[in-house]
């Protein structure tokens, strides 16, 4: 009789495991493909009876996400708002009641409604379901500092760019904004959508307000890729900082002559004479770098490219359909030349022309790693993971994506950056009391005196915190050192402690 009872107390109790475990993994791990099904009408109304977690600033108060609890035949519904409108919305993306999903509403998904792999939250969501109960997502804390990007998109305006910024050495992104941008309370709204489409910007028609211009969108350099040709240059061991050239002007290239850039307060390129690199770089003269290029070649300057970042998709909380590589692109596809040395204009190249293009989030990059001691930190923009009942469900680590550079080049880099600043095409940034290290590009777009243009920096230059870049598009007589380093000055004061 006992034999009977223990074999029936052990069939209920396999019968109980195989219950809970086949309801989680309906109700947990296959929920995503039960809602991938468009025609489950059943998950699509149980999904908003999930309260999707908040997503907050770096303080961990300000919201960018939240909800809205609707009551509908005594059901409590629950759908997405976003209190700070515009702030960062390619990054915080949307989530709607069509089920359509875009930037961290999107990439972290699995966290916001509770759905993630964790095995206590998996039970407790499952018993919650079982129960009637209400389902908590876990709630995001961003890297994001509110203050700084409110400033970001007050300075963009409606212009077409970006402002992209970081801590060098942890590789916390501070600031994400992209311009012209758009309400992500407008996406439920009868129309909205419609109207979010015709958003342009100063730009015109290639101004999507959908598109996040720090991760997808694809500019030409200009001289800010000086910073991997003299990075190149010098950690070869080709340069120093002291080799001499003589700047006429132009640079010859293949029996043509490759001008400098000419200055907004006058006619004509402009023409140096007898220089060094370090003031090649200080005054961005494209015949020095021309002659660099030619030296060391182009198959060098793409294999550091590449340490820096490029030819890789960037690593980020973002989902990976929203960020681009950058490099070479050939009939808008990455174009890696097997032949580099006879497929690519070395002497353009080198100041960041040909068929370069760039990320605005690569080229901040570039600056954070020479900030970083020649180190590539890897992007984050999460903080940490909190759960419903205010468990840490998961905190970022910095790290790393390798050493692009010796220590040595870093220095010799940043002291050229700093002189930049003091005396050269980046005066606008100069900080009282701080010192600045940056990088002008004024970059062509095939339309007389319509430029791209960049600034890339870092301060305190002796011991960096914050890394900043700025691109505007489409700047009438618009050089980077007059319309974008400004940009990058405010944003670097507002980040820095004892300007903020």
């Amino acid at each position: 009789m006992n034999r009977q009872l223990n074999r029936l107390a052990l069939f209920a109790v396999g019968l109980l495991v195989v219950l809970v475990v086949a309801t989680t993994y309906w109700q947990t791990w296959a929920a995503g493909g039960l809602e991938a099904r468009q025609d489950n009408s059943i998950e699509r109304v149980a999904q908003f009876q999930v309260a999707r977690g908040l997503i907050l600033g770096d303080n961990g108060k300000t919201i960018f996400a939240a909800n809205r609890m609707k009551n509908i035949n005594g059901t409590k519904l629950y759908f997405r708002r976003y209190p700070e409108h515009g702030l960062a919305a390619q990054t915080i993306g949307y989530s709607t009641s069509s089920r359509s999903q875009a930037g961290l509403e999107q990439s972290l998904n699995a966290y916001l409604t509770g759905a993630n792999t964790n095995l206590s939250n998996a039970f407790e969501r499952t018993l919650d379901k079982i129960g009637g109960a209400t389902v908590h997502g876990n709630n995001v804390v961003l890297t994001i500092n509110l203050a700084a990007q409110a400033l970001a998109q007050q300075l963009l305006g409606d212009q077409c760019g970006s402002v992209v910024a970081m801590n060098p050495r942890t590789g916390a992104v501070k600031v994400m904004a992209s311009s012209p941008t758009f309400d992500p309370n407008l996406i439920d709204k009868p129309g909205g959508y419609a109207k979010i489409l015709k958003i342009k910007g100063a730009c015109g028609g290639a101004g999507s307000a959908l598109v996040n211009r720090v991760t997808d969108g694809l500019f030409t350099p200009g001289s800010t890729f000086k910073m991997v040709t003299a990075a190149a240059a010098l950690d070869s061991g080709a340069f120093t900082p002291t080799s001499t050239f003589k700047d006429p002007g132009y640079c010859e290239e293949y029996g043509k002559k490759v001008y400098n850039s000419g200055n907004p307060d006058q006619n004509g390129p402009e023409a140096f004479g007898n220089v060094t690199l370090a003031a090649g770089f200080q005054h961005s003269i494209n015949s020095v770098f021309c002659n660099v290029g030619k030296k060391i070649g182009a198959k060098t300057i793409l294999d550091y490219a590449k340490r820096f970042g490029f030819y890789s998709t960037p690593p980020l909380d973002t989902p990976a359909n929203q960020r681009v590589p950058s490099g070479l692109y050939r009939n808008n596809k990455l174009f890696d030349p097997k032949h580099p040395e006879t497929a690519v204009d070395p002497g353009r190249l080198a100041f960041g022309q040909f068929s370069m293009v760039a990320t605005p989030l690569q080229m901040l990059l570039v600056g954070a790693t020479i900030a970083n001691g020649g180190v590539v930190p890897r992007p984050y923009l999460v903080q940490k993971i909190i759960g419903h009942d205010g468990s840490t469900v998961q905190k970022a680590h910095p790290g790393t994506l390798g050493r692009a550079i010796k220590t040595e080049t870093a220095a010799e880099l940043t002291q050229m950056m700093i002189a930049a600043v003091q005396a050269g095409t980046g005066t606008a940034a100069r900080i009282s009391g701080i010192q600045v290290a940056g990088k002008t590009g004024t970059a062509e777009t095939g339309i007389n005196h319509v430029y791209t243009a960049w600034f890339v920096c870092f301060a305190p230059a002796d011991n960096p915190t914050i890394a900043v870049a700025v691109v505007l598009e489409k700047q009438a007589n618009g050089f980077g050192g007059r319309v974008s380093a400004p940009i990058a000055k405010a944003i670097m004061e507002k980040l820095l402690p004892s300007h903020g």
